[in-house]
């Protein structure tokens, strides 16, 4: 009865991983109990999760083929667009986010366009020659003229009929470029969530696994966030609405708890967390051996990052959430 905080389904959001072919549940190994899905079965998870009082789900695609310019990210038949039609026939009730991101859809996974290093050219007594290009950890990503594509893939997947957009990508003004997007297309009431504060953390690296988006080379701190900055987490969370977002996501949630709690502080917008893929994959490891009660913590799990003031978890339990809750 006195209970400060508490937690319903009506709070939860699962994500889903959307692949090609028919009929395919494939497990991921680092994820027990989350699998990469085709579209028919992504539609029978989706009518589960309608089912068991759940209000959203998010969707990340698995292409096909993979290049350079993230082609599957945006193009009318790409594979989220294709689950996305799916489910919205199926549970038209059911809110719908697209993930606007381009890791899965590269081939170097990294989320933005690659600037390769060039060669220089060093003078001998033998004349000219070319030295070897840079190391690939020398890379840069094009931050300006990766927007375009996010842009173009925000507009396809609102087209596609995604109730939500929400740009993960971490790329500078990726907001202000995909809000005037959308409102050039006519669409000036598609909301933006916003990943302010997406962390360069190490808590992703099941997630990679499941939408096969581990970098070729290097890594992601020079667009993602350290871990150590929480003044810079309120500078992002607020350039981003400044830009246009109308919702905002900390990820990952349990070890940025305090970024949640200053965000729902500061900020008078919906505030979001994502429960990321290492969160969970250590909670079913120690489960699996025996070491912690499941449930038990998978509820004190979600019930502290509401209660640092996240008031939507995206979760790999939201299921598993719902049916104890119920």
């Amino acid at each position: 009865m006195v209970r400060e905080t508490r937690l319903t389904p009506e709070s939860l959001v699962y994500p889903l991983f959307v692949c090609p072919g028919e009929g395919v549940r494939k497990a991921i190994g680092s994820m027990p109990g989350v699998f990469n899905l085709s579209v028919d079965e992504a539609v029978k998870e989706a009518q589960e999760t309608h089912g068991l009082g759940i209000p959203a789900v998010i969707l990340f695609g698995l292409p096909e083929t993979k290049d350079e310019q993230a082609t599957g990210a945006w193009a009318d038949d790409g594979i989220v667009q294709r689950g996305t039609r799916a489910i919205k026939r199926a549970v038209p009730e059911l809110v719908v986010l697209g993930d606007v991101c381009l890791c899965e859809y590269m081939s170097h996974g990294h989320c933005g366009i690659v600037k390769k290093p060039s060669a220089t050219v060093v003078r001998s007594d033998r004349g000219p020659t070319a030295a070897a290009p840079a190391r690939s950890a020398e890379f840069e990503i094009e931050n300006d003229s990766t927007l375009e594509i996010l842009a173009r893939t925000a507009v396809s997947l609102a087209r596609a009929g995604v109730d939500i957009v929400a740009p993960s990508d971490m790329m500078d003004g990726r907001v202000a470029a995909i809000r005037a997007a959308l409102d050039a297309a006519g669409l000036q009431n598609m909301p933006i969530l916003s990943y302010a504060a997406k962390f360069a953390s190490g808590f992703y690296g099941p997630f990679r696994e499941a939408a096969d988006s581990a970098p070729q080379f290097g890594d992601r701190r020079s667009y993602q966030m350290d871990s150590g900055n929480l003044r810079e987490a309120m500078r992002e969370i607020q350039t981003d609405l400044e830009e246009g977002a109308d919702m905002v996501m900390v990820k990952p949630a349990m070890p940025y708890l305090d970024v949640i709690a200053q965000a729902r502080e500061r900020f008078d917008v919906p505030i979001c967390a994502y429960q990321v893929s290492g969160e969970y994959a250590m909670i079913q490891a120690a489960a699996q051996n025996g070491w912690l009660d499941r449930e038990r913590v998978i509820m004190e799990s979600l019930l502290s990052i509401r209660r640092a003031g996240a008031g939507t978890i995206l979760t790999y339990f939201a299921k598993d959430a719902a049916k104890l809750m119920s």
